[in-house]
């Protein structure tokens, strides 16, 4: 009696452990219906040396400490049955990550890149293979004429990301989907996925592109690297990146999507906004406050 009373107390624990068990790399979040999933590929501290046109006294004002928290996330949409991976990130965390929530690589059945920057597309190989063998790759159709030009890459101060993308291009060229984002404000709404669209912000790469999740009256946009440094960023959104490919089409975007979003109260998600990678915005003098979610 006493040993099966034992056992029934260990099952009682078990039960509740697994019912609690957490992850501090994954923050769950529903638009309608739709289920999303952010996935941290991990952080780091900062160097503000990669922002352009932050004086002195920006910094001291936003980052006394001289540095700041950089945050890699990838994003998991979960729709009418398919599963959806917005970027890849790294490859560090996302497959422990994807196994937490109990999906195999194999079970992806999209990926929607924002762009070909490595800690973007990171994840898409493995051992130079297809990591999601059953995915198919959407890459806006200026993301690929960009990353394809043997013109831009002999321009390239380095090379090696114009390879990398290559790389990722020639294992997915059975499964690659091109396609044109729209405009934020478009009434065209062209769909890649059910409650899912492609929303141009050209700049920080060309075909640099957000993902719009709408489903129910409720709306969530994916930015990508529309911002990275959101201390700096938010309250002076002029502020550029030396990685920006064209940082005045990226400080015009940015400007343009930062105020969109805020008048029509659209809650975002960002490629490096700091866990849970997903918040609201307000207008605060000449920029804006974010505000995460809970």
């Amino acid at each position: 009696m006493k040993i099966l009373l034992i056992a029934f107390i260990m099952s009682l624990c078990i039960s509740s452990c697994m019912g609690t068990r957490t992850n501090t790399n994954v923050f769950t979040h529903k638009v309608g219906n739709i289920e999303v999933h952010l996935l941290s590929e991990g952080k780091q501290d900062g160097n503000p040396g990669i922002l352009i046109g932050a004086t002195p006294e920006m910094l001291q004002k936003t980052i006394p400490n001289g540095t700041f928290t950089l945050e890699t996330n990838v994003f998991l949409v979960r729709s009418s049955g398919k599963n959806i991976l917005i970027d890849t990130g790294h490859g560090r965390n996302l497959f422990d990550n994807l196994r937490f929530l109990g999906i195999r690589a194999k079970k992806i059945d999209a990926v929607l890149l924002t762009h070909m920057h490595g800690d973007h597309i990171g994840g898409l190989l493995r051992n130079g293979k297809a990591s999601f063998p059953n995915a198919i790759l959407y890459v806006s159709q200026l993301e690929y004429d960009y990353w394809t030009s043997d013109e831009e890459m002999n321009k390239a101060v380095t090379q090696d990301r114009f390879q990398t993308a290559r790389n990722v291009i020639d294992v997915y060229k059975d499964r690659l989907h091109l396609f044109n984002p729209d405009q934020i404000d478009s009434k065209d709404n062209n769909m890649l996925f059910p409650g899912i669209h492609g929303i141009a912000i050209y700049g920080h790469t060309p075909g640099h592109t957000a993902f719009m999740i709408d489903d129910d009256k409720q709306q969530l946009l994916f930015w990508g690297d529309l911002t990275h440094v959101m201390p700096v960023q938010m309250p002076y959104p002029k502020v550029s990146l030396i990685f920006d490919v064209d940082p005045e089409q990226a400080i015009a975007t940015r400007m343009k999507i930062l105020e969109y979003v805020s008048r029509n109260n659209i809650p975002v998600a960002g490629a490096h906004v700091p866990f849970p990678g997903m918040g609201h915005l307000e207008d605060f003098e000449d920029g804006y406050v974010f505000t995460p979610l809970k």
